[in-house]
């Protein structure tokens, strides 16, 4: 047999094996896509990196590995699970570039941890376990969605707000924030300071609780410097 001839046939399988692993291998993937794209969806609207199209192609890449682990070890294969097993440790690298680590805070673990549990809901669909899957995937989205709005409400967790003051003297208004943070017990820092025409702005980030947050937004709005004060949530932010 030919190079040639060997490279259109890998590991021997004639068509008509290829056509069945098809017909048993399309559905694990649609299933794999619809559960990585619901959380996706979730990842999508709260602005995160990995987002639809990455946890889609997350879990069915993991779903395709799974099937495939068992087909080319074949039926007297001894480790019918051998390339699946990778697939943990692939993910590992992925997640690992989704963490971020500054001077005061790290992110992405939220995101990275969501990356590795859609890649075994993927080796769920691949191996054929649709109801585990799918109770996985549901309660994902439970996890990120409610329990992250517990979080945040009853104060079990910071996150982190970008502040806006906008006025027309920059001193006057880091002396407003710095007076205000003091009473709050809070550290200034990562001031970036602008001016457009008459407009003067001094934007800082801060990792508080829901009631700090609450208590330095009316501190600062009670500011006669201050003219404006506009928050906005930080995109690293989980």
């Amino acid at each position: 047999m030919t190079a040639l001839s060997q490279f259109g046939q890998p590991f021997n399988f004639s068509w008509l094996q290829q056509l069945g692993v098809l017909n048993g291998a399309i559905g694990r993937l649609i299933v794999a896509c619809a559960l990585g794209g619901l959380v996706g969806l979730e990842r999508e609207f709260q602005r995160k990196a990995a987002g639809l199209r990455t946890n889609m192609l997350i879990c069915m890449g993991s779903a395709f590995f799974t099937l495939l682990s068992g087909v080319i070890a074949g039926d007297v294969g001894t480790n019918r699970g051998q390339v699946a097993s990778n697939i943990v440790q692939g993910i590992g690298f992925l997640g690992a570039g989704l963490i971020l680590h500054n001077s005061n805070r790290v992110s992405g673990l939220t995101s990275a941890a969501s990356v590795w549990v859609i890649a075994s809901i993927g080796m769920a669909c691949g191996a054929g376990l649709y109801a585990p899957a799918i109770a996985a995937a549901l309660l994902v989205i439970f996890s990120l969605t409610v329990v992250g709005f517990l979080e945040h409400r009853v104060n079990l967790k910071g996150y982190s707000l970008i502040y806006e003051a906008r006025g027309s003297d920059q001193t006057q208004m880091l002396a407003s924030i710095l007076g205000a943070l003091d009473n709050a017990d809070q550290r200034l820092s990562g001031v970036e300071r602008d001016e457009i025409g008459v407009l003067q702005r001094v934007s800082f980030s801060l990792l508080a609780s829901k009631k700090k947050h609450d208590q330095l937004r009316a501190q600062l709005l009670n500011q006669p410097a201050i003219s404006q004060l506009l928050t906005f949530r930080d995109p690293e932010e989980e």
